[in-house]
């Protein structure tokens, strides 16, 4: 099983004659070969595995698989996956797991 993982493009350059951009992942910046993506613009996103752009996808799929991630990392910590409407709720001062919202 192999592993990509989203980040977004934040600078391309030349190097050996290969593509190569910046790419971020939550903060962390990583040189990567863009090779396989050559398209690939400042802004975009891209997959990334053992250091190589393997594909490009649109702003609003990366931020599924951020949704996924986080979820992921909050199913792992123990707090368990999100119910529809906490976010709302928790934001209210409401207990987000209360059957009406706090008055």
């Amino acid at each position: 099983m192999c592993l990509g993982i989203p980040g977004k493009v934040v600078e391309t350059f030349q190097k050996d004659d290969l593509p190569m951009g910046k790419v971020e992942f939550g903060g962390i910046v990583k040189e990567t070969c863009l090779a396989y993506v050559p398209e690939v613009q400042v802004g975009d996103y891209v997959i990334v595995h053992v250091g190589f752009a393997i594909s490009r996808l649109d702003e609003a799929e990366a931020r599924e698989v951020f949704s996924y991630l986080e979820q992921i990392e909050q199913m792992s910590a123990g707090e368990g996956p999100p119910e529809p409407g906490d976010g709302a709720r928790a934001a209210a001062g409401g207990d987000p797991h209360a059957s009406e919202p706090a008055p």
